[in-house]
Formats: C-alpha cells, structure tokens, sequence
C-alpha cells in the first residue's frame, strides 16, 4: 500500500507501507509450492523462496525470518529495493496466466514482523579476512565469511557502514533505520566493521595484504558525465554527489545540518534508472519543479517499474526522446539545458531501441540546477594502489566465478568487479567469492 503523493512529497518517509499480517498471509497462500521452483533459480543469492512463503502461509513468521536468513542477511533491505519483477518474481509460475506471488513484499514483511536470534556460527578458523567496503557486497560476504567461523574486519572510508544502501538510496524507499538494524545483526555475528578508513591512506596497502584474505567490494563510486558545455558551471551535480549530501549528510536541512546543497526551483534530471528517479524524487522533495530527461523511450528506461510510476504520480515531468547538448549559464550561474529530439530505431540485442538526433529540434530548457545520473564506474583509488589487478575493459576488476582475481589471495565482488548493477546481483557474486574465500584458506 503506498502512500498518497500528496502527503508523501513533504518528506522523506517510506512510501510503501508493505503488507499487513492478514494481507501477508492471504498472498502467501496463493504460492502453489512448486515441485520445481523456479523462483529460487531466479534468486541471485538462491533463498529458499517456497519454504520461507510456507511458513508465512502457516503463520511462523519466525521460522520464514530464519529461512531466508540461512541465505541473506539484509532481508528487510533486499525485500524494498531488489527488482523482483525481473528475477524471482518474474519466473513465477503464476505470472504466466495471472499475477506472480509478490515475493518482495513477502520477504519485507518475515524481515519486519520478527527478530530472530544470530544465526549460529561455525568453529573459530584462526584465519583473518579483511574486506574493503561496506556496501551490499561488502556486508554480504562479511555475513558469510563470519558464519563460517572467519575472523572479519571491514574498512569503510565514509563515517557510516552501508555504502550505496546509505548514501545512495533515499529514506523513502529503504529507510536508514532499517539498514542500522540489519548491519548490527552482522556485528552480532563478530563482524568488526571500522568507519572513516581509506584503505590505501589510513590504512596501508601492506598492512590490508597482511591478511589471511582480501576481499574488495569498494562498488562504483565515479560518476560517469555526458562532456557536453557547462558541466563545470555551480549547480551541475553528478547524481552521486546530489544523494550522497542529502541522504547521508542531510543537507537538505541545511543550515541545520552542515552539508550544503544547492536548492534548486526548476531541475533538471538526465537518465532513466534507478538512481534518476531518486534523485528527481529527492529534488520534488526539496521543492523543485523537476523534468527527466531520457534520450530513448519510457519503455527502454532500466528503473523499475514501481520507481518510474512513483516519480509520476509524484509530479516529475517526462521528457523521452530528449537529449541534452548544452548546459546554459548565466551569471556563473546555470540558467537551462539546451536538448534536441531524438529518433527511435529499431531493437538491438539487448531489446533496447537505437537513437539518432532529429536535426533542427533544439530547444531549451530552463533550469537553475542540472543533475546527471548516466552511470558510474569502479572506484578508481584502491584499484590503482593494486596494479597487479587485472582489469577489464569497462575499468572493473577481472575475476573468476569465485570471485579471484589476479592477485593472490584477493577476491572482489558486487560492482567492483561486475560494473554498476543491482543490490542483490552484488550480493549474490559476494556469496560466491566468500565461498571461494573458505575453500582456500581451509586448504
């Protein structure tokens, strides 16, 4: 159930209010408990989806927490932001004729009605593994690593553990209550996790090798920019920038807060994912009037479904088939986006549709504050300390499905190693490297 737009753009609390107990277990009781779930192949970190549901279904709200925790351990996270629609869900048999078991809303509700004591801990290794990074994949294989009986340290450079879960994600669709509780239960299972540590400056490249095992989940921090004119003008923010000040340092209560953000009245969102619709949302919050713009059509843009519906009813303008060639200013000051039309072509491979400019179609615009959220890359500072990495094209480091690299005994996994993508997929290559992690040092 979400709330009304209305009420909800005054501030930042949780649209989606989630199931109730009846509506749980009503939902539930539709799961057909398929004799070959497809679901959990769909599961990037492979939950036992049919048994986590049954137990729902039976009202053992408890026993569902500790099943799909066997598997994950931020299922309050994962059942708000993990696109659903195209990995358990979508395979759901039901979806073929009807409508698929809302698997997500599932897991939130087993991760929010209960608490479930640590899971239990395997005898103590003796080995030491550090991992670099704080984000889902980071947390991730922490979880695992723990659980395995290793002993875990994560270095986080930021003052808060979360990485994209806190900085990067508004409150409004995963509040940062939630992400605390999660991250302490690692902390319950003897994960050390140490803030405000740049690894490679606070703490020295030899003293991180000194470890039995590394694993690097440092995401994709660098925002990607498009070049065009006037990017340099104030006001022009890489979406990374705009989230990280406003969710993580609060600098949409500026002055209160000490992190200043520029309040824009008219802004300007260029990108079609995820984080464009969070960062238009977070500007109709702070009281623009916001237009998204998106150089292919509403049907190619990569955010979920349940994001793009919400920015509309919000009040976020649309404007596909555009794309910006010019940042106007004004008084150092910028004052618009200069954009042409674009022409839609037919489908590649990836189901996308080609573009090309429809000459003559500039126009502009206006626009005191532009944010671009066109993509982003591995974080380049640890990676360039290691030049033993091997690296692949796209700048993310080159690993195997256990998540080795070329160094020895250093892993990586999430975006680091797979480039931007989602929480879960993370997560799900942070579980096979943490695998890969036990294997070889139980050798």
């Amino acid at each position: 159930m979400d709330r009304e737009a209305d009420a909800r753009i005054m501030d930042f609390d949780e649209v989606d209010t989630g199931f109730t107990k009846e509506e749980a277990v009503a939902e539930a009781q539709r799961c057909i408990q398929c004799k070959k779930p497809h679901c959990i192949d769909g599961c990037p970190v492979g939950i036992n989806i049919p048994g986590f549901i049954k137990a729902i279904a039976e009202e053992k709200f408890a026993e569902a927490l500790e099943i799909i925790k066997k598997d994950n351990m931020l299922p309050a996270v994962c059942g708000r932001v993990c696109p659903q629609e195209t990995q358990c869900q979508g395979v759901c048999i039901l979806g073929k004729k009807g409508k698929p078991i809302s698997i997500g809303h599932l897991e939130r509700f087993a991760a929010d009605s209960e608490t479930t004591k640590v899971p239990e801990v395997a005898k103590a290794s003796g080995k030491k593994v550090a991992v670099v990074g704080s984000g889902p994949a980071g947390l991730s294989a922490a979880a695992e690593l723990a659980r395995l009986g290793h002993k875990v340290t994560v270095f986080e450079s930021l003052h808060k553990a979360g990485g994209v879960l806190m900085y990067g994600i508004p409150s409004f669709r995963l509040p940062k209550d939630i992400v605390e509780d999660e991250i302490a239960q690692l902390e319950k299972l003897g994960v050390e996790i140490k803030t405000n540590y740049v690894v490679g400056r606070s703490v020295p490249v030899d003293e991180l090798l000194s470890y039995d095992a590394v694993f690097l989940g440092t995401g994709a921090g660098l925002p990607f920019f498009m070049g065009i004119e006037g990017e340099s003008l104030p006001g022009v923010y890489s979406a990374n920038e705009f989230l990280t000040r406003v969710n993580l340092m609060g600098a949409n209560k500026f002055p209160q807060n000490d992190t200043p953000v520029k309040f824009g009245k008219k802004v300007v969102v260029i990108g079609g994912g995820n984080v464009a619709m969070d960062a238009a949302r977070v500007a109709k919050r702070m009281g623009a009037e916001v237009t998204l713009m998106y150089r292919r059509g509403e049907s190619d843009m990569p955010a979920r479904l349940d994001e793009v519906r919400h920015a509309k009813e919000e009040g976020i303008k649309f404007m596909t088939q555009t794309n910006p060639v010019k940042i106007l200013g004004e008084n150092s000051a910028v004052s618009g986006v200069e954009a042409v039309k674009m022409c839609l072509g037919t489908k590649g491979d990836d189901g996308r549709c080609s573009f090309s400019v429809e000459e003559g179609s500039n126009f502009v615009v206006e626009a005191d504050v532009v944010i671009e959220a066109i993509g982003q890359g591995p974080n380049p500072l640890l990676i360039s300390m290691l030049p033993e990495l091997k690296r692949n094209k796209n700048g993310s480091i080159a690993v195997n499905c256990l998540g080795e690299t070329s160094m020895n005994k250093v892993y990586a996994g999430g975006d680091v190693a797979t480039g931007a993508a989602t929480v879960i997929l993370a997560m799900g290559t942070a579980k096979d490297a943490a695998r890969g992690i036990d294997k070889k040092l139980r050798k």
